[in-house]
């Protein structure tokens, strides 16, 4: 893959696999997260037989599926990004003041962390408008045309001014966002950088900025520094996010700004009470797993490959900084294959090496020398978080639902309960291929007493199953199983139906239980992996 003249060239040590593979993941999350492999071949520039390696690596890893001609990023792929956000704490910490803020104004609120000469996103508590935010966790906008970015920019050093500006000279357009749109008639350089030093200036000395109309037209946002108490540096900036027909800069200024602050405050109240994160297991049988697989698939699997994506997923909640020796342990990798994927990874700014001065008992010394640590980056969520940070449980299940149907030969449907509880919503259906087939569609409402799916949602507690005949209609006789989210809540209910001449009881219950249970672990899978920093909808 030709590198542009602006970035070094990889290190001896890097892994030229993992290189290849990161770049086909992040070309599949700038196209919302689905590219046909000949697509794949024109944007990474990578020759057809690597890309089709390496897509059959990713879907072996889970993290895309093949739909046709089409490779499609999966919920599972957002464990690399769960990794850094696990990681970072913010937030878990904090997105419960966010969410507050948001029903309290009723506008959009928004947490943003630095990446580079970047902000990304780091949670969003979004209103359903027809006029409503759009920017999702992850995604990548330009300093100088966000609140945040002049805040960030306080704190940035020479180099990070210098870096900025080179960015501008060679993106003035902004093509390099494809999250916002593209300047139409950029400043010159010399304008640009005058504005927005002068907007990082006023920020320092107002300790909040503005967006006024910046992103595009009719969008405005101000935005409040959220500070770490160890360091006093920004670890976060919240910002509350409006449009022109409800509010005017100046009126966020004047009406939204105090009630900003006041939360900021809690937040900062929170970070200073919070206690050191207790770390949990990191996955085990990785590096076994790489090797199975590669004894099955042989070169259609790319072991290089899958053996660093796991290195992300070492990092998590009291994981934030992790040696080599740790990263080697919790993903059993041999030292040197862990240390050529940090390398790796550092080179492509998913990963920052970090100092960290650990503590001795001797009493020739109060301290030891420092351990090198290393650390994820906000870029980790480039890596197919944007596209799937707004999915919903039906788009979690169809994929499944469709390999249920094909297995078992029956229709398949994933139903929840509507309020106030009366009745039962279709929200995915896949139809068997028989003349004669229950024909129920998404959307469809029907009485929850009088439907298998709807008797399991309202038993206190559920039953591992519901088998019921010609309740709702003579001739079907349908089975289901209940989904549950990350609490163990039972939220919706997978069911399959059949006639009653196709099938008996005992076959629904010896032949089709087992598929559907089987596929509902799978969704929950899915859903709670998904679900781990976003709010996924149910319908």
């Amino acid at each position: 893959m030709p590198l542009p003249d602006s970035i070094p060239a990889p290190p001896a040590e890097a892994v030229a696999p993992l290189m290849r593979g990161v770049a086909v993941l992040q070309r599949l999350t700038e196209a919302n997260g689905v590219l046909s492999p000949s697509a794949l071949e024109r944007a990474t520039g990578l020759a057809r037989s690597t890309v089709d390696r390496i897509v059959a690596t990713l879907a072996r890893m889970g993290y895309v599926r093949l739909d046709g001609r089409d490779a499609t990023l999966t919920p599972r792929v957002m464990e690399l990004g769960n990794a850094y956000l696990a990681a970072l704490r913010l937030p878990d910490l904090l997105s419960g003041h966010a969410d507050a803020l948001a029903d309290e104004l009723d506008e959009s609120v928004s947490l943003a962390v630095a990446d580079r000469d970047g902000i990304r996103f780091v949670h969003q508590a979004t209103r359903r408008r027809a006029l409503s935010l759009s920017f999702r966790i992850g995604d990548l906008l330009p300093a100088e045309r966000t609140a945040p970015g002049p805040l960030f920019a306080t704190e940035w050093t020479t180099d990070a001014w210098r870096t900025w500006r080179t960015r501008r000279q060679q993106d003035p357009h902004h093509r390099g966002f494809p999250t916002v749109p593209p300047v139409r008639h950029p400043p010159t350089d010399t304008e640009a950088s005058q504005d927005f030093e002068r907007r990082t200036a006023d920020a320092a000395s107002a300790h909040y900025a503005l967006d006024d109309q910046l992103i595009e037209p009719g969008l405005v946002a101000v935005s409040v520094p959220v500070r770490d108490p160890r360091t006093g540096r920004i670890a976060c900036v919240a910002s509350v996010v409006s449009h022109t027909s409800r509010h005017t800069a100046a009126d966020l200024r004047g009406a939204l700004l105090p009630r900003l602050r006041a939360t900021v405050a809690a937040m900062e109240e929170t970070l200073r009470q919070a206690p050191p994160p207790a770390p949990g297991p990191p996955r085990s049988g990785l590096a076994i797993w790489t090797g199975a697989s590669k004894q099955e698939l042989g070169r259609e699997f790319v072991e290089s490959l899958a053996r660093g994506l796991t290195v992300l997923t070492a990092f998590g909640e009291g994981r934030a900084e992790l040696t080599l020796t740790d990263i080697a342990k919790a993903t059993g990798l041999a030292r040197a294959t862990a240390r050529r994927a940090l390398i790796t990874y550092e080179h492509l700014g998913l990963l920052t090496p970090t100092t960290t001065t650990i503590a001795t008992t001797t009493a020739a010394t109060d301290r030891q020398p420092p351990h090198r640590t290393f650390a994820l980056t906000p870029r980790v969520l480039s890596l197919g978080f944007p596209p799937l940070s707004r999915t919903s449980l039906p788009q979690i299940a169809l994929p499944h639902l469709r390999t249920l149907t094909d297995a078992v030969q029956e229709t398949t449907a994933l139903a929840v309960l509507t309020e106030p509880g009366d009745e039962i919503r279709y929200t995915a259906r896949v139809p068997a291929s028989h003349v004669m087939s229950v024909d129920v569609r998404p959307g469809t409402r029907l009485p929850a007493g009088r439907t298998t799916a709807g008797r399991l949602l309202l038993e206190k507690p559920p039953a591992p199953y519901t088998v019921r005949d010609e309740e709702l209609e003579q001739g079907v006789r349908s089975i289901a199983v209940p989904v549950h989210d990350r609490t163990g809540r039972v939220i919706a209910a997978l069911n399959a139906a059949t006639h009653v001449a196709r099938r008996t009881t005992e076959e629904c219950v010896d032949d089709i239980l087992p598929a559907l249970t089987s596929t509902a672990a799978h969704i929950e899978t899915d859903l709670h992996t998904a679900a781990r920093f976003t709010r996924v909808p149910l319908t």
